[in-house]
């Protein structure tokens, strides 16, 4: 149980799991990041199971964000043997991110996204520190605003066919101060999915801000996993 596939959300790259990465390497781990284009949820779901398919055994697909919509449907390639949603979407048959983020709560944070431009979003630069990464470093912070990835509004809209959580076990990191999927949104999800719960202060970008948290996580799957196969 020594796979693990890193599937990045929406307005970044792969590149914010690298501290994940290097403390999952360090602990004897063959790490695997997913660089989907966020165009399309088919297309993020065909390039992550190219990924699924390099992998020389079972694997723990991670997700945060839009990335747990894409580990949801990517989740019920044979080699996938467990989920981790990092403060991330969990969607069920017929669902899409769209629809999940449709009628926020009374009071809900709304996040700084710019109207779409050519089928396109963008958060606005100014506030995506405040809003995406409030507990990360500053300077990074801003170099993370001004790296944007555009996020495909058709993206957004990719429905669910079948939810790999109803056949596989799954766990799942709360963020208690995320500004970006309300902590109370989180907790309907990862009850639905009837995930083992992990909950943390941090932002939205707690992959970046705090990566032991995540990689303990993970490593707790991995091992939950292993054992219950043995």
């Amino acid at each position: 149980m020594n796979n693990i596939v890193l599937v990045h959300g929406g307005f970044v790259d792969g590149s914010g799991w690298e501290s994940v990465y290097q403390i999952l390497k360090e602990d004897g781990y063959n790490v695997s990041i997913v660089q989907n284009p966020t165009i399309s949820l088919e297309d993020d779901v065909a390039v992550t199971k190219r990924i699924l398919a390099a992998q020389d055994g079972p694997v723990i697909l991670v997700g945060h964000s839009y990335g747990g919509a894409v580990i949801t449907e990517a989740g019920s390639d044979p080699k996938v043997v467990g989920l981790v949603y990092i403060t991330a979407f969990a969607p069920d048959k017929g669902e899409s991110v769209a629809s999940l983020i449709k009628n926020p709560p009374p009071g809900a944070p709304v996040p700084p996204i710019l109207p779409p431009q050519d089928g396109f979003l963008f958060l606005e630069r100014a506030k995506f520190p405040a809003s995406f990464a409030a507990d990360v470093d500053a300077e990074k912070a801003a170099f993370m605003a001004d790296s944007q990835v555009p996020w495909g509004v058709e993206a957004l809209s990719g429905k669910i066919s079948e939810p790999a959580w109803k056949t596989k076990p799954s766990w799942y990191l709360i963020v208690t101060d995320d500004k970006m999927i309300p902590p109370d949104a989180q907790r309907f999800m990862s009850k639905r999915t009837g995930s083992t719960v992990v909950e943390v202060k941090g932002s939205h970008a707690i992959y970046v801000s705090q990566p032991k948290a995540v990689a303990a996580l993970v490593e707790q799957a991995a091992k939950s996993v292993k054992s219950a196969a043995a």
